[in-house]
C-alpha cells in the first residue's frame, strides 16, 4: 500500500509536469524563457515562504547548503529543457529527455555499487521506444544545438534525482525548508539574468498569463518539488525516474484534450508501450529491492578441528 501511494504521488508529478508544456509554451512565446522562469520561481518561493512560516519548518545550515546545490541543478534542468526544446523537434526532445530513465539507474548503480536486473533496463528501453513513437511517429531529424541542450538536461536530471534520493535518505532535512531554498535561489538567479524582461512581464501580464504563471509556480514547482522529494525519500531513484518518465505521455494527452492536437495510431501505440514498460519496470524494481532486503543464508559453522586456522578437508572454503 505504501509503495502504491508513493507511485501515485510520482505519477501526479508526471501529470503536472507533462501538462506544464502547453502553459509554458504560450507564456514563453510572448515573454521569453528567462522572465517566465523568474516569475515561476518567485511565485513558488512566496508560496513556500508562507508554508515554512505557518508550519515553522526548519531552514538551517543543512537545508541552506543542500538547497543551494539542488537548486542550482534544478534551475539548470529547467533552463536547458526550455532553451533546448525551442531549438529542436518534439521527437528528438522527447527521446532525449526520456533517456533519464536509463541514465538514473546507471548513475544510481555507480553511486551505490549495485545494479538492477537486466529486465529493468529492458523495460526502460521499451519506454524510450514508446516515447519515440508517442511524440514523433517514429521519425527523427538531424541533431542540432537544441538536441545537445536537451541531452544535457537529461544528464543533469538523472544526477539531480539520484542526489535527492541520497541526500534526503541520509540526512534529516526539512523538505519544506529545502524546497524553499531551491525556489528562492531560482527566483534570484533568473531575475538577475534578465531583470528588464521580468519587469516588463510583471507589469504587462494579462489575467490569463498570470493564471499560467500561477499554475507553473504552485503546481509545477511547489507541489511537484515537494512531492518529488517526499516520494524519492521513500523509494529508489530508479523507480522514481521510471514513473517520472511518463511525463511525455501526459504532455501529449494535455495537447490532445486542451490544445486540439491529434494522437494518431502510432502515437497511441507509443502511449501503450510507455504504460506497459512502466508497470513492468515497477515489478522488476520491487522484486529486486525485496530480494536485497532478505538476508542470505548464514555461513556454515567452522569445524572444531579447523579452529586452529587449518582449512577443512571437505566442503567449499
Amino acid at each position: 500500500m505504501r509503495n502504491r501511494r508513493v507511485d501515485l504521488v510520482l505519477l501526479g508529478v508526471a501529470v503536472v509536469w507533462g501538462s506544464s508544456y502547453l502553459a509554458a509554451k504560450v507564456l514563453v512565446d510572448v515573454a521569453g524563457v528567462l522572465p517566465v522562469l523568474a516569475l515561476r520561481y518567485a511565485g513558488a518561493a512566496l508560496a513556500l515562504a508562507v508554508v515554512v512560516g505557518l508550519a515553522r519548518a526548519r531552514v538551517g545550515r543543512e537545508e541552506l547548503r543542500w538547497g543551494v546545490l539542488l537548486g542550482l541543478s534544478q534551475a539548470a534542468i529547467l533552463a536547458l529543457e526550455t532553451f533546448g526544446v525551442a531549438g529542436t523537434s518534439a521527437t528528438n526532445a522527447g527521446l532525449l529527455i526520456s533517456l533519464t530513465i536509463l541514465l538514473t539507474p546507471g548513475l544510481e548503480g555507480v553511486v551505490q555499487r549495485s545494479w538492477l536486473p537486466p529486465a529493468f533496463f529492458a523495460a526502460a528501453l521499451v519506454a524510450v521506444a514508446g516515447v519515440v513513437l508517442l511524440v514523433g511517429g517514429g521519425g527523427l531529424r538531424a541533431p542540432s544545438g537544441g538536441d545537445l541542450l536537451v541531452l544535457a538536461a537529461a544528464v543533469v536530471r538523472a544526477a539531480h534525482v539520484t542526489a535527492i534520493g541520497r541526500v534526503t535518505r541520509t540526512r534529516a532535512l526539512d523538505l519544506r525548508g529545502l524546497t524553499f531554498v531551491q525556489t528562492a535561489l531560482g527566483a534570484v538567479l533568473f531575475t538577475a539574468l534578465d531583470p528588464l524582461g521580468v519587469a516588463r512581464l510583471a507589469a504587462g501580464a494579462t489575467p490569463a498569463q498570470w493564471a499560467g504563471i500561477a499554475y507553473l509556480a504552485l503546481g509545477c514547482s511547489v507541489f511537484a518539488f515537494l512531492a518529488q522529494s517526499w516520494a524519492v525519500r521513500r523509494t529508489s531513484a530508479s523507480r522514481a525516474s521510471l514513473l517520472l518518465g511518463t511525463e511525455p505521455l501526459f504532455a501529449v494527452l494535455t495537447g490532445v484534450v486542451l490544445g486540439g492536437e491529434v494522437l494518431g495510431p502510432v502515437g497511441a501505440v507509443g502511449a501503450v508501450l510507455i504504460l506497459a514498460a512502466t508497470a513492468w519496470g515497477q515489478r522488476v524494481e520491487a522484486r529486486a529491492r525485496l530480494s536485497a532486503a532478505v538476508p542470505g543464508p548464514r555461513p556454515a559453522p567452522v569445524p572444531a578441528d579447523a579452529a586452529d586456522g587449518s582449512r577443512p578437508t571437505s566442503g567449499r572454503a
